[in-house]
């Protein structure tokens, strides 16, 4: 069996409370097995033998019936997360920032990177592939430009972020 992490969109965010307890129970009986779950923010390992495509559907369509939300995965191999965390261009973050990585569909992530925008001082954007690689000062993250195209109608259903060392957490499970 292969191991897969899934980063859902929109968990515990907003008014929508899923319990990771919960959670896990629903997707165990979607058939996933060692459901392991990672902070209340919707970071599951898990392992399976479909392919990620499958895989996606089988997840949103569960979290749909369960929680009756319009569930949105990122469905990635244990391995290819690996390699997007090894990939982070930015080196090591100052005590003053983050370090995300911006999950995307659709091939969006060029798209996204490719608008004009303008960072603020400190703010670093790359793309990799099926991600954008983004830093930016604590206490920033919602206030930049960048930010601000992250929430326009074309990317918003189509991503899902994570901080650096929540990735890293999720590969030591």
């Amino acid at each position: 069996m292969a191991k897969y992490a899934v980063f859902l969109r929109g968990i515990n965010v907003g008014g929508r409370i899923v319990k990771m307890a919960d959670l896990k129970a629903c997707l165990e009986k979607a058939g996933l097995k060692n459901v392991v779950t990672l902070l209340q923010s919707g970071n599951v390992v898990f392992e399976d033998d479909q392919d990620t495509t499958d895989l996606k559907i089988t997840i949103e369509t569960a979290l749909q019936k369960t929680f009756n939300y319009p569930a949105k995965a990122q469905v990635l191999p244990i391995e290819k997360l690996a390699e997007i965390v090894k990939k982070y261009p930015f080196g090591t973050a100052g005590t003053d920032q983050h370090d995300y990585v911006i999950f995307m569909e659709n091939g969006l992530e060029k798209d996204l990177a490719s608008e004009p925008c303008d960072l603020t001082p400190g703010e670093q954007v790359a793309v990799g592939p099926g991600v954008v690689y983004w830093r930016v000062d604590k206490g920033a993250t919602l206030k930049t430009g960048f930010n601000k195209l992250l929430t326009k109608s074309k990317y918003r259903q189509f991503n899902t972020n994570r901080n650096l060392k929540t990735l890293r957490k999720v590969l030591a499970l």
